[in-house]
C-alpha cells in the first residue's frame, strides 16, 4: 500500500484511473471527489513524514494496489450488525463511522456481538472535525459509490486480495496498567459513562474519587483482554453530579488500572514500532495527539490521520492502529 499527502485533482486522478483507496480530509475537499473505488472520512489532524499537523488543503490518501477487487458501501444504524455481510472472500474491511453519531455509540458497544464480525481484518476509524468546530460542524463519512456524505451510519469498503496474501491486523499502546492496587477498578454496569465504581473492594463514585485523589485524567484506564491491553479514555468529570464519561465504553466486571505515565509520547511511539510503520496503514487518536504534544512530532515510521477514535475489530482509544498487508507466496 502506499499513502501520499495529495491535492484534490491529484486524488480525482487516481480515482479516475480506478484505484483503491481510503481517504482522510476536511469536509469541503472530500465532497469535490467524483464517484469511484473509495471511502472518505472528515479529519483535519494528521501524522505526517514531518510529525503531526492541521492540513486542510489536501487529502491524506492511502491506495491498495494489492486489492484484486473493492466495493465500497454505506449502512445506517439499523444495518450495522450487516457488516460481515460484505465480506469478501479472503480480504479485508475499512470502515469509518462519525464521531458522537448513533453508529458511534451503538457499534462501541455492541460491535462485538455482530454476527461474523471477526472472520476477517476489520480497521478504520471515527472521523471528527477541528476541535474549533465542535458543535457547530457535525463529523462525516463519504461513500465513494456515491460520492454522498453522511452524518450517521457508517461507510465500509470490502476489499479482496489474491490468493495467498497475509493481512496483519495490531495495534501499538504506548501505554502500560499501573500496579498500585488502590487504582484498581471493576463497574457494575457497562456503558459510556459511570457514577458507582468498585475500588480495591469498596465502592465509591468514581467523579468524586477521581477529583479528591487529584487522578490525571489525561491517563485512560486499561485492561487486559486476554493479552491485549485495551484503553479506555476519560472525557469529563462532573463531582457535582457525580458522573464520569468515556470515549469508549468500559465493560462491566472487567478490572481496570489506571495507565503509567508517560515522558515523550512520540518517543514511545518510536520505540514502539521499531522499524515498522513505512508502508503501512495507521491512525493514531486526537488525544495522543494533543496529550503527547504531537504537532510538528514524528511517531517512527507511521503516518496518517488523527482520529476520534480507531477501530481493529472493536473501538479503541489513545491506540494507533496500523494494518500490513503482505504479497502472495
Amino acid at each position: 500500500m502506499k499513502n501520499e499527502m495529495l491535492t484534490v485533482a491529484e486524488v480525482t486522478a487516481k480515482i479516475e484511473n480506478g484505484d483503491v483507496m481510503v481517504l482522510a480530509g476536511a469536509e469541503d475537499l472530500l465532497t469535490q471527489l467524483p464517484k469511484g473505488k473509495w471511502i472518505g472520512g472528515t479529519t483535519v489532524y494528521f501524522v505526517t513524514d514531518t510529525g503531526g499537523a492541521v492540513v486542510r488543503d489536501k487529502v491524506f490518501c492511502t491506495t491498495f494496489p494489492e486489492a484484486s477487487g473493492a466495493v465500497p458501501r454505506f449502512v445506517d444504524v439499523a444495518d450495522l450488525p450487516s457488516i460481515a455481510q460484505g465480506y469478501a472472500p479472503n480480504g479485508f474491511t475499512m470502515i469509518m463511522i462519525p464521531a458522537f453519531s448513533v453508529a458511534h455509540s451503538n457499534f462501541a458497544i455492541d460491535g462485538q456481538t455482530y454476527d461474523g464480525l471477526f472472520n476477517q481484518p476489520l480497521a478504520g476509524w471515527i472521523t471528527g472535525v477541528h476541535l474549533d468546530d465542535l458543535g457547530t460542524r457535525a463529523p462525516k463519512v463519504f461513500d465513494g459509490a456515491t460520492g454522498i456524505g453522511h452524518e450517521e451510519g457508517a461507510v465500509l469498503l470490502h476489499c479482496a486480495l489474491p490468493e495467498g496474501s497475509h493481512v496483519d491486523l495490531d495495534i501499538l499502546n504506548i501505554f502500560a496498567q499501573g500496579d498500585q492496587k488502590e487504582l484498581s477498578f471493576s463497574f457494575p454496569k457497562g456503558g459510556f459513562s459511570a457514577g458507582t465504581v468498585t475500588v480495591d473492594g469498596k465502592e465509591v463514585n468514581l467523579a468524586r474519587y477521581i477529583e479528591e485523589n487529584k487522578i490525571d485524567t489525561r491517563l485512560p484506564l486499561v485492561a487486559n483482554y486476554a493479552g491485549a491491553l485495551v484503553n479506555v479514555s476519560i472525557q469529563a468529570v462532573d463531582a457535582e453530579a457525580g458522573e464520569v464519561k468515556f470515549y469508549a465504553p468500559v465493560v462491566e466486571g472487567v478490572e481496570y488500572k489506571l495507565a503509567r505515565a508517560l515522558g515523550s509520547y512520540s518517543e514511545a511511539f518510536a520505540q514502539g514500532a521499531g522499524d515498522k510503520g513505512d508502508g503501512e496503514y495507521s491512525c493514531n487518536c486526537i488525544l495522543n495527539y494533543l496529550y503527547g504534544e504531537l504537532e510538528g512530532q514524528r511517531t517512527g515510521n507511521f503516518t496518517g490521520p488523527v482520529t476520534f477514535g480507531e477501530i481493529a475489530y472493536i473501538l479503541l482509544n489513545q491506540t494507533l492502529v496500523r494494518m500490513d498487508i503482505s504479497d502472495a507466496a
